[in-house]
């Protein structure tokens, strides 16, 4: 990895001249005249990245060369090369660099990962891959991506979320599972959760009891992390198709929009003022939501950067990742619609967090 060194204040002054929406610095570090680190970890919802082969254990058929989206290859190998364009994109104006750690939701096993890790835009940032079959039955898992120069990965486990249909208790439905992956970057443990939690199928209010059943797995998941060390990092990152003010995420996790009085075991959650603020990171409807989150335990929003901490949230949606015309004129680029392929990235835009230590 590329190591990145500045100075806080003209890196503020650049994150406050991006594009993006982001949440503002802490104004009482913007001044300082010490030396820094920073490492970009994103979250990327990627739209069915499925590879060419038809899964026969799955319900999803439709992105293979025989199905109804036309799925070739020549077709997955540009949305495969527009990913990686975003990914590499992500946080650049601000590290010089790549991410260090991207979390990815809607991709459909070991193998699509791998094409993505060495497409032109990625392959110079040797990036490793860690994945865990789900048994969701569209056959998409989430996963994650590191540079193996920066993060060294101590352990990785798959957490099965078991639920069961509203209107049929006997019936039970797969999920993601969520993820867990634990290791040192530069040194410091830091543990990183990625997940896609139960869809609105069905209607958002129907649907409901099971985001919750996944916000409280997830809690469990916090809480057994700080069972072992109070004072553990944390980032929990994915696609809650909720919202930060979401019952699944406010009382089922149980998040802060404030980094000021958190308890032992609250999760600052960035993106519910960014939320308030009419950001998001997909559109229904000609309604925005940001499904799309990353929030952090509370050791890592001390102002102490001696070690690493949080700096900065945002939702990273450049003019190019928009769609340039016609009735959905600036929501997320999709990559198919009804008419097939488009030529776009993903139905959502990225979201991403920044790091800093004091060199």
């Amino acid at each position: 990895m590329k190591k990145i060194t500045f100075l806080l204040l003209a890196a503020a002054m650049l994150a406050s001249c991006s594009t993006t929406n982001t949440s503002h610095a802490d104004k009482s570090i913007s001044s300082s005249k010490k030396e820094y680190k920073a490492h970009t970890v994103a979250f990327y919802n990627v739209e069915n990245l499925f590879d060419l082969e038809d899964d026969p254990n799955t319900v999803f058929h439709d992105r293979t060369p025989r199905g109804e989206k036309f799925y070739t290859e020549e077709v997955y190998k540009l949305k495969q090369k527009n990913l990686a364009k975003v990914i590499a994109d992500i946080g650049s104006d601000f590290t010089g660099t790549t991410p260090t750690i991207v979390g990815l939701a809607e991709i459909e096993n070991y193998n699509v990962l791998n094409d993505l890790v060495n497409q032109d835009a990625l392959k110079d940032s040797e990036y490793s891959i860690v994945h865990y079959d789900s048994p969701d039955l569209r056959g998409i898992d989430v996963g994650l991506l590191y540079k193996k120069n920066a993060f060294t990965v101590t352990n990785s486990v798959s957490h099965r979320l078991k639920i069961f249909d509203a209107r049929d208790s006997s019936r039970k439905l797969h999920t993601r599972d969520q993820l867990v992956v634990s290791g040192l970057l530069d040194g410091e443990k830091i543990h990183f959760i990625v997940h896609h939690w139960p869809s609105r199928s069905g209607g958002e209010a129907r649907s409901l009891p099971n985001r919750i059943k996944a916000g409280e797995m997830n809690r469990q998941i916090v809480d057994s992390l700080l069972s072992i060390d109070p004072n553990a990092k944390i980032i929990n990152m994915g696609d809650f198709n909720d919202d930060p003010v979401s019952p699944s995420v406010k009382e089922g996790l149980v998040t802060k929009e404030s980094k000021d009085n958190l308890g032992e075991s609250d999760m600052y959650n960035p993106m519910e003022a960014m939320f308030n603020r009419g950001v998001g990171s997909l559109a229904w409807r000609d309604s925005w939501n940001l499904f799309d989150q990353i929030m952090v335990s509370k050791n890592l929003v001390d102002k102490d950067y001696s070690s690493i901490r949080f700096y900065q949230a945002g939702v990273f949606n450049k003019p190019y990742l928009a769609t340039p015309q016609g009735r959905f004129k600036g929501y997320p680029y999709r990559s198919y619609s009804n008419e097939g392929w488009t030529g776009g990235y993903s139905d959502h835009f990225p979201v991403y967090i920044y790091l800093i230590k004091e060199k």
